[in-house]
């Protein structure tokens, strides 16, 4: 009402004057009337004229928060963008210069960590002296050019590129599951016109199918080739290509095949419409319906960085986030599609196998109850505790201090092996760092497959590999490494012969400016590792590998929960421990063998996943996955993180911690602490790296301090440690989309 009180006090007098006008006849020769008005500037031309003197312009913030490093200060060069100066190093790109001032050029085909295609004519500018706008993706920046990037020019420009992607693009935006966080629809608002002028039938294409991951509508395709450059960049697979031309050209396989790579699900992220999309993903959620928690991933030892897209009590996907020293913007197929293993065959009551070996859901109370009295009947050197690998620090810290009580010092985290050395960090951790693996030039893989074991850090491999042309060579079975390398042999004796100087590829590593080892975590699992480490180590003499410098000798973890076992000590020998065994605490250890466990062993597992080791299990105890709880996570280069709660819990489950605190109080050994913040003071003083979080802590202890070993070198080959990518854990195994990649993908 207000609106229209102001609307008709502001038209009365135009009104009044348009009546005066029509009831008075005008003079022939009668002028139309100029109104004029009169404002302070213009009374005052000094000060207008001071006005319109050129201010300095503001510094502006990059985009993205970019910034510039100049390894040489000399090769700086200044560049003006819309008046604005920048100076940035030599070789940028105009698109480059742009963000660094802080101006937004639209784009589709163009990404930061893939080659320059310039086939999408977006990003179009005008250059002061160029005859027509230039693409700035692919354009360089050169000393004192003048860019303006919001002309009429460049905005005619990038309307008529955007009326010609729109010309065949389908109208799918209901149905399209890109809705909502499509660049095409936010580029055709923000610089395309209101309407088009095609009116012709738009063309279509056939779907591919790609596999179980990646959902295709390539009607909606625009060729920007992101997807092409992908495969064969980065996931180092040939499998999609360009073929066709005019409007026949379309992305496909051309022999109908599916898309092998690890990797293929980082499609979806980089492609700007809705032609590639996640097949499980699909019609089920909109992204403004969901709730974003930013967490960490524990399918592997990297510790990729995601967010956790749910909805209510549902986690709906994973997508990756950006950590430029871990896993830069890329995620592994299994950390982003496990995410429905979390809903499937989960643990939701404590339960009490029955005298006719069936379960029964019992309280809390009763449950505890029961395991404390078993628990005491036994003598303290026949409690063993084993951590399974998807196990954070707290519950690890828990489980090792309860058996202490309890006087058993028989605690272990599987994947560790026998007894392995843990006197000194760098004897187990990624010691380059995975984004110092870029500063090596050449590379020894010693029986670790990372292709399968770690994605993220055979990713930076191969990076290398094509960037500076790093040499890899490799020692393990026959493996299917996505770049150029050379199969040495598959077992210790090659690496005998590299040690004593008599193998052709000691002058490579010789010559070599930071060559780095990396041993593979499946050796902790054979009798003669130390022998093997000591001629790991005896090749690093050698080449000079370990330096002030640079410490090129590393191991690669397989789990989660290694680095940080290692870190807090537990480090029983499993295959002693096990046998005498007559009470057995498994907290989320399903891969542990149990052959050699006594019959008459009572066997308390505590999980979230009713996996393998529940068949052997007395009693069970429902815990929490690491989408619904708070824990710290080391990766393999010692850097620790957090998971954070994305959804409520499921049924009756508790905290891993929380559990063992509960069950000590029973058992009348009770812990000395009640929350989380007391349960890290405690991690604080056995491993105080674990509480720096997003650090990385180098030794400080000399590695020359570690005993020498002798021990007897098996020639028996190095094996597969890694089977079966998709399905490597408890979540993984109770997921039907790993199930899935697991038949399709995986068969000969």
């Amino acid at each position: 009402m207000g609106f229209l009180l102001r609307a008709l006090r502001r038209s009365k007098p135009l009104l009044q004057s348009h009546i005066s006008r029509s009831r008075l006849p005008s003079p022939p020769n009668s002028t139309p009337f100029r109104w004029i008005s009169s404002t302070p500037d213009l009374q005052k031309p000094e000060s207008s004229a001071a006005a319109a003197a050129e201010e300095p312009p503001a510094p502006r913030t990059p985009i993205g928060g970019a910034q510039i490093h100049f390894p040489n200060p000399d090769d700086a060069i200044e560049v003006f963008v819309d008046g604005y100066p920048v100076k940035i190093p030599k070789g940028m790109t105009v698109l480059q210069a742009c963000e660094v001032a802080g101006v937004d050029i639209p784009r589709f085909c163009y990404h930061s960590r893939l080659s320059i295609a310039g086939n999408c004519r977006m990003c179009l500018v005008e250059v002061e002296k160029s005859p027509k706008p230039v693409a700035s993706c692919a354009m360089p920046a050169l000393p004192g050019m003048k860019i303006k990037t919001n002309t009429p020019v460049a905005k005619k420009a990038r309307e008529g590129v955007m009326e010609f992607l729109l010309m065949n693009h389908p109208l799918d935006c209901p149905i399209c599951d890109q809705g909502g966080e499509c660049d095409l629809q936010d580029q055709s608002m923000a610089f395309g016109s209101d309407r088009g002028r095609f009116t012709e039938m738009k063309r279509s294409v056939v779907d591919k199918a790609l596999g179980p991951l990646v959902k295709t509508v390539m009607t909606r395709c625009i060729q920007c080739t992101r997807c092409v450059r992908f495969a064969t960049e980065i996931a180092g697979v040939q499998d999609l290509g360009m073929l066709g031309r005019g409007s026949g050209e379309e992305i496909g396989t051309y022999v109908e095949k599916l898309m092998t790579s690890e990797l293929s699900g980082n499609v979806i992220d980089i492609c700007p419409v809705g032609a590639l999309t996640s097949k499980p993903f699909a019609f089920k959620a909109r992204n403004w319906e969901l709730k974003g928690t930013e967490s960490i991933d524990i399918t592997d030892a990297v510790g990729s960085n995601i967010r956790i897209d749910s909805r209510g009590p549902e986690v709906m996907r994973i997508v990756p986030r950006l950590n430029e020293d871990i896993n830069e913007e890329w995620i592994s197929d299994k950390t982003r599609f496990c995410y429905d293993g979390l809903k499937r065959q989960r643990l939701n009551d404590p339960m009490i196998r029955g005298p006719d070996g069936r379960f029964k859901s019992v309280t809390w109370h009763d449950a505890l109850a029961v395991v404390a009295e078993v628990a005491h009947r036994v003598k303290p050197e026949e409690i063993v505790g084993i951590a399974g690998q998807l196990s954070d620090a707290e519950s690890m810290m828990a489980l090792k201090d309860f058996l202490n009580k309890m006087g058993s010092n028989n605690v272990l985290c599987e994947g560790n092996g026998l007894s392995p050395q843990a006197d000194l960090r760098p004897g187990y951790l990624l010691n380059t760092n995975i984004a110092g693996l870029e500063k090596a030039d050449c590379f020894l893989l010693v029986g670790t497959q990372p292709r399968v074991e770690a994605p993220m850090v055979n990713a930076r491999i191969r990076k290398m590999v094509r960037a500076t042309q790093a040499k890899v060579a490799y020692i393990g079975p026959q493996s299917d490494l996505n770049y150029d390398h050379q199969h040495l042999g598959t077992g210790p004796e090659t690496l005998l012969e590299i040690a004593e100087g008599r193998h052709p590829f000691c002058s490579t590593l010789l010559s070599s400016k930071n060559p780095a080892i990396i041993v593979g975590a499946g050796l902790f699992e054979r009798e003669d590792k130390d022998a093997i480490f000591s001629a790991v180590e005896t090749i690093a003499k050698l080449g000079k590998i370990v330096r002030p410098d640079w410490n090129g000798l590393s191991v690669l973890l397989l789990n989660a929960a290694q680095a940080a076992a290692l870190d807090l000590g537990l480090l029983s020998n499993p295959t002693d421990s096990i046998q005498s065994a007559k009470f057995l605490y498994l907290m989320g250890a399903d891969d542990v063998s149990l052959e050699k466990l006594p019959d008459d062993a009572f066997v308390v597992y505590q999980g979230h996943h009713g996996d393998k080791s529940v068949y052997r299990a007395n009693v069970i105890f429902p815990s929490v996955a690491f989408s619904e709880k708070e824990g710290t996570y080391e990766n393999t280069e010692g850097c620790s993180q957090w998971t954070v709660p994305a959804v409520p819990t499921v049924g009756d489950a508790r905290d891993d911690w929380k559990i063992i605190r509960a069950l000590s109080e029973v058992a009348g050994v009770r812990l000395a602490y009640d929350n989380l913040g007391a349960v890290r003071a405690r991690l604080r003083m056995v491993a105080p790296n674990l509480l720096h979080v997003d650090e990385r802590e180098q030794s400080t202890i000399s590695a020359a301090l570690k005993p020498e070993f002798h021990q007897q070198l098996s020639f028996a080959p190095f094996g597969t440690v890694v089977e079966n990518f998709y399905m490597t854990d408890s979540i993984t195994r109770a997921s039907k989309i790993m199930a899935q990649c697991s038949s399709m993908l995986l068969k000969k």
